[in-house]
């Protein structure tokens, strides 16, 4: 397949781009700086661009098979900004405007629907960690919405705290929901899952919770 990661140089996008190029994907990597792209291999194709300028996107979205994107806030005070909804705007307006319908995009787990059975644990541990990250949160629940009123054949995969343990294989996913009791994932997972989803038409404008 040929495919487009957003947020290339993060720590879930450089996962995709790897495990994509090894599956022997063709994947263009969208960065603002290249020099962070530490990932190389055959079927790379390293796109320099704003992600903020919808046209200066569109020939790194055309004619792909699916486009997957890492991006969103490095910090509280960008969450605060809206940086999140606002890079993902502009993907959507690029896709849009080149007809590419897939894409698959990373949320978080306390923007969906928990557990009705989540032990007591779980959810007083998740109003503590809403109340800190409350500005993240707004931000990647008005992404959903984005990407809810788009043309776009989306799916936001929503993990929890995320870790930087190597790839497993191994995790739960459910579609409309999240794992009962899922605390962590490592982003190689993550990254994992969302390139098995591509294909998966169960996972079509619908939320997925990842955990281990």
């Amino acid at each position: 397949m040929r495919l487009t990661v957003f947020g290339a140089t993060g720590g879930i996008g450089q996962e995709i781009v790897r495990q994509a190029l090894t599956a022997g994907h063709k994947v263009t990597a969208v960065v603002r700086d290249p020099a962070r792209l530490t990932v190389t291999g055959e079927g790379l194709e390293v796109f320099r661009a704003d992600v903020l300028d919808p046209e200066a996107l569109r020939p790194a979205v055309a004619g792909r098979d699916a486009v997957l994107s890492g991006l969103g806030a490095r910090n509280r005070a960008d969450a605060a900004r809206g940086v999140a909804t606002e890079l993902t705007r502009g993907v959507l307006r690029a896709m849009d405007a080149e007809g590419t319908r897939r894409l698959l995009v990373v949320s978080a787990g306390p923007v969906g629907p928990q557990p009705a059975d989540s032990p007591l644990l779980d959810r007083a541990m998740l109003g503590v960690v809403d109340r800190v990250l409350r500005d993240v949160y707004t931000d990647l629940t008005a992404m959903e919405a984005e990407l809810a009123a788009s043309a776009t054949d989306w799916t936001s995969v929503r993990p929890p705290r995320l870790t930087d343990k190597p790839l497993t294989g191994d995790y739960r996913a459910v579609v409309g929901g999240f794992p009962r009791s899922g605390r962590t994932i490592a982003r190689a997972d993550v990254a994992h899952a969302m390139l098995g989803m591509i294909d998966d038409r169960g996972t079509v404008k619908q939320g997925v919770g990842v955990a281990y």
